[in-house]
């Protein structure tokens, strides 16, 4: 009942893509100055936002596409403009948003989605799902989406001691480099869908 191939592939692709050590600087930077307490909710909700959408889309991904005639490189440009939105913002150091507002708007955007569920993740899910054979293949598919938010979880959940030891000045630092990597992956993820849109064209 289980397909040890599939259930590789799958988590190694979804490793790369959501990148949990890669994500860590972000969150840092994304959750700095609240509450140890508030940081660790905010790790728990973004996994289960970014695990709502994957889910969604694995089972409904084509419908709501179609639905919506949204094409793949259309939702990659969309995520990388919210994505460079969210990193010129670290990059320039705003913090002029209401706490209540940031706490839930970080969790869910950017963390949860496009960080996590992006574009990305959620083709490779719908691609996964639709491939699966039988009942072995798709509990193998779920499997490996269960066990990268595990990991994704595990990763912000245990960076918080990071925190910890780089203070307040390794904070900034932090932020700084999180909003440059942030906008470099937006980037590409603009130039993605456009090659995409170019090379349908």
């Amino acid at each position: 009942m289980f397909d040890i191939a599939v259930f590789g592939s799958l988590f190694l692709t979804l490793f790369v893509i959501m990148d949990p050590p890669g994500i860590t600087p972000i969150f840092l930077a994304l959750t700095a100055g609240r509450p140890a307490k508030v940081q660790k909710r905010m790790a728990f909700q973004a996994v289960c936002v970014a695990g709502g959408v994957i889910t969604v889309f694995g089972l409904l991904g084509h419908q709501i596409l179609a639905y919506l005639h949204v094409s793949v490189p259309a939702l990659m440009i969309a995520g990388g403009l919210l994505l460079l939105l969210i990193a010129l913002d670290l990059l320039t150091g705003k913090t002029d948003e209401p706490q209540q507002t940031k706490d839930v708007n970080v969790a869910l955007v950017p963390l949860g989605m496009p960080l996590l569920a992006g574009p990305g993740a959620i083709v490779s899910v719908i691609l996964a799902v639709q491939k699966a054979d039988g009942v072995t293949g798709q509990v193998s598919v779920w499997s490996a989406i269960l066990a990268i938010h595990v990991v994704l979880w595990l990763v912000m959940r245990y960076s918080l001691l990071i925190i910890r030891v780089i203070k307040d000045g390794g904070v900034v630092l932090v932020t700084r480099l999180a909003g440059m990597m942030l906008s470099a992956i937006a980037v590409q993820q603009i130039i993605n869908g456009v090659t995409q849109v170019i090379q349908g064209g």
